[in-house]
């Protein structure tokens, strides 16, 4: 019995916090999470939370200093109730590009949003399939970060299991797809791309065979879709019979749905990280897939302190 959990969330992700309390047979706790007429974020706790263990579900998706603002209050808010332990659920991590200094004077907004969580009192954050794996190091907190592989190979596995090649959009990206396509029996390439600056790329390159091969794009996260597109593009023409992108968190900003559905494109598989936006549930070419129960499986080891790492073997 789960008796001592409570689980709040903020208003990034209501319908993916609402299904892994489903998935733990536990309601989902009762709070206000509203703004002042300013603009000012406004968190009302209806509940005793007194010497519980307490999960908050918040994606720091877009808006995302709104989101990222809830997430800190809420925070805050619990841990002046007296909540015996904070674990932020962090599907979706924002500011996770801004990792390292790209130039002279640039921030780490990355490690800042990290610092922020801590001071506001978390006891434990908890994510999934983080933009670069040393972001855990900027926490002094422990931190567990997920992988959807399971979530996303499940479906792969059904549907392109035969003649597949993954491709690796950058360099970055070569580990998890190696890791990616050998569970999946396929082959791996590499789009060796120039970057030109912020959410715009230029493909220059493909590093391996795609002649008569269906073609998986793997990557973290799509954001404009500029990458994933001139890639698509790419591979259509290195001879590659069909081109489909995989990711984790379809941020999906800007002009990114417009490039999707003008490009040879056949499927973008997703996960619910991130809601899409009405627009996006009614495109056609996605397909989304949930981390509920990913999440509601680590939420149950955590409250009972049992390996999180052990999902993975």
């Amino acid at each position: 019995m789960l008796e001592r959990i409570r689980i709040f969330t903020g208003n990034a992700n209501i319908a993916l916090a609402k299904q892994i309390c489903g998935n733990l047979g536990v309601s989902l706790g009762n709070a206000n999470v509203t703004t002042f007429s300013d603009g000012e974020t406004r968190v009302e706790i209806n509940e005793n939370v007194r010497g519980m263990d307490v999960f908050i579900i918040q994606s720091t998706c877009s808006p995302v200093n709104v989101t990222c603002m809830e997430l800190l209050i809420m925070i805050d808010a619990l841990k002046r109730a007296s909540a015996d332990r904070i674990t932020a659920v962090i599907p979706y991590y924002g500011y996770s590009r801004q990792d390292r200094k790209v130039a002279p004077r640039a921030p780490i907004s990355a490690k800042l949003l990290a610092d922020l969580i801590t001071t506001a009192g978390a006891n434990r954050v908890l994510s999934i399939d983080l933009h670069a794996g040393q972001i855990q190091g900027f926490f002094n907190i422990p931190v567990d970060n997920l992988f959807a592989t399971p979530v996303l190979l499940e479906y792969m596995k059904k549907t392109y299991s035969d003649n597949t090649v993954v491709v690796s959009p950058d360099t970055g990206g070569v580990e998890r797809a190696r890791a990616f396509g050998k569970r999946l029996g396929a082959s791996l390439a590499i789009i060796d791309k120039r970057r030109e600056g912020p959410n715009e790329a230029q493909v220059m390159n493909i590093i391996g065979t795609v002649e008569d091969k269906r073609v998986i794009i793997l990557d973290d996260m799509i954001d404009t879709a500029g990458t994933v597109v001139q890639a698509a593009n790419a591979l259509k023409k290195a001879g590659a019979l069909q081109v489909s992108v995989c990711c984790t968190h379809p941020v999906l900003s800007g002009p990114a749905l417009d490039r999707l559905e003008g490009s040879d494109i056949k499927e973008v598989i997703v996960t619910d990280t991130i809601p899409l936006s009405d627009r996006a549930k009614a495109f056609n070419k996605i397909k989304v897939l949930s981390v509920s129960g990913l999440l509601s499986e680590a939420v149950r080891r955590i409250y009972y302190n049992d390996s999180v790492s052990s999902l993975f073997i």
